[in-house]
C-alpha cells in the first residue's frame, strides 16, 4: 500500500486531498492507497474573507465550513495537528502521539501574522489577518472621527494585493461616509517602489495619485510609539497617524521552526517539483514554500493541482508528470464596485487593466465559489 500524509487542512491541504481522492479513487477503494489528512482545527476558513469582515461586508459565521463536509470519500481525515517529522524515518508524530508512516508527505501548513515582531505594532495597530483582528478593524473604522490614517507594510506577507486593497477600501469607505475632507492616507512599503510587482506598482501609484493618497517607499518599520502615534522606519524616518492600519510582517508555523525544517517557518522547497531541497517523497505547498512568489489562495490552487497530479503518478507508475511553472492569479479590489487582477508566472510579469464593475463583482461571486474550488469541483 501507498501511503499520503498530508499535513495542514487549509486551502492547499483540502484541495490536494480532493484532487488525490478523485485521481486514485480506485486505488483507494482496492486498498491500494491511503491517503490522510492531518489537520490542526475541525473547522475550514475562507481567509480572503476576513478583509471583507473589516469593511462590514461579510458576517464573520460566513467564513467558516466544516472540514470534514469539504472533502471527497476515502479521505481519512483527523484534527490531530503534527508535532514532530522524522523525515529520516519517514513518519510524522501528532499531538495525540499517534505516529503516522508515510511513502509520500506533503507539507502545507501556511503562515501566520506576527505583529509582534515590530516592537508595538500589535498594541497600536489592526490588520485584518484573524478574524478577532478583523473585528476590532472593523469597530476602529466605524468609530474612526478623522484625521490621519497610516497604512504600514511588512513582508513578507500573506495575500500580496492586501496592503492595495485596504488602501482603495478605506478611500470609498470614507467617501461613502462623506469624509474625504477628514481624512488622510500614508501609505508605506518597505522597498523602492509600492508594491513587489513592478508593474502593479506602476499601475498602483497612478491610483494614488489620483486619488491623493501620499505614499513612502524604503520604509521598514522598526518601532511604533503608541503614546506619539508615529511610526519609525529602519531608514530614520517618520510617520504620524491617528489610525494605524497594519499589514505585518509573517513567518511560517511554529512547528515547521522547531522542527528546523526551515528559517522563519519556509521551507526550502524546489521551484518546480515543489519538493523539499535534499528529499524526493517530501513536498510543499502554499504559504510554508520559501519559493520567492506570491503567498496567495490562487498560488497554492495551482501548486495542489501539480503535486496532486504528480503524486498519483508517483504512487501508480513511479514518476511525476508536471512541473509547477510559477501561476499566480490575484483579484485586486479597486475601491467601491471596481477591481481588476494580477496573472503571472516565472516567466511572465502581471499587466494589470483598468479596474471594472465586472471583473468586482466575478471577485464577491468567487467568494461563494470558493467552497466549491477547494472541493475541486472549479
Amino acid at each position: 500500500m501507498r501511503r499520503i500524509v498530508i499535513v495542514g487542512g487549509g486551502t492547499g491541504g483540502t484541495i490536494l486531498a480532493n484532487n488525490l481522492a478523485r485521481r486514485l479513487r480506485r486505488e483507494i477503494e482496492a486498498g491500494q492507497v491511503l491517503v490522510t489528512l492531518l489537520s490542526a482545527s475541525p473547522r475550514h476558513m475562507y481567509q480572503p474573507g476576513l478583509l471583507y469582515v473589516a469593511f462590514g461586508k461579510m458576517a464573520s459565521s460566513d467564513l467558516y465550513r466544516d472540514e470534514d463536509g469539504l472533502l471527497a470519500p476515502g479521505i481519512q481525515f483527523y484534527v490531530d495537528p503534527v508535532e514532530s517529522f522524522d523525515l529520516d524515518h519517514n513518519e510524522v508524530k501528532t499531538k495525540s502521539g499517534v505516529t503516522y508512516g508515510y511513502d509520500y508527505l506533503a507539507i502545507c501548513t501556511g503562515s501566520r501574522a506576527l505583529p509582534t515582531s515590530v516592537p508595538g505594532l500589535a498594541e497600536a495597530g489592526h490588520h485584518v489577518y484573524t478574524e478577532e483582528a478583523a473585528l476590532k478593524t472593523c469597530s476602529a473604522l466605524k468609530d474612526f472621527p478623522g484625521g490621519r490614517i497610516a497604512i504600514v507594510t511588512g513582508v513578507p506577507h500573506k495575500c500580496p494585493m492586501v496592503p492595495l486593497e485596504l488602501t482603495f477600501m478605506m478611500y470609498d469607505y470614507f467617501k461613502d461616509r462623506e469624509m474625504l475632507d477628514k481624512v488622510s492616507f500614508t501609505y508605506t512599503y518597505p522597498i523602492g517602489r509600492i508594491h513587489s510587482l513592478e508593474n502593479v506598482a506602476k499601475w498602483a501609484a497612478k491610483e494614488f495619485d489620483r486619488m491623493g493618497v501620499h505614499y513612502e517607499t524604503l520604509f521598514n518599520a522598526k518601532e511604533v510609539d503608541g503614546a506619539k502615534r508615529q511610526v519609525h522606519s529602519e531608514e530614520g524616518t517618520v510617520v504620524d497617524y491617528d489610525l494605524l492600519i497594519t499589514v505585518p510582517p509573517h513567518k511560517g508555523m511554529e512547528v515547521i521552526e522547531k522542527n528546523k525544517l526551515g528559517a522563519s517557518g519556509w521551507i526550502p522547497t524546489h521551484r518546480t517539483s515543489l519538493a523539499m531541497e535534499g528529499r524526493d517523497n517530501v513536498f510543499v505547498l502554499g504559504d510554508t514554500t520559501n519559493i520567492p512568489i506570491s503567498k496567495a489562495g490562487s498560488t497554492t490552487h495551482y501548486e495542489a493541482e501539480v503535486l496532486g497530479e504528480n503524486l498519483a503518478s508517483l504512487a501508480t507508475q513511479g514518476r511525476a508528470m508536471r512541473a509547477y511553472e510559477g501561476k499566480v492569479f490575484c483579484f485586486i479590489e479597486a475601491g467601491k464596485d471596481r477591481a481588476t487582477y494580477a496573472s503571472f508566472d516565472y516567466k511572465s510579469p502581471p499587466q494589470p487593466e483598468p479596474p471594472t464593475r465586472a471583473i468586482h463583482w466575478f471577485k464577491l461571486a468567487y467568494n461563494r465559489l470558493y467552497w466549491n474550488s477547494v472541493r475541486g469541483l472549479l
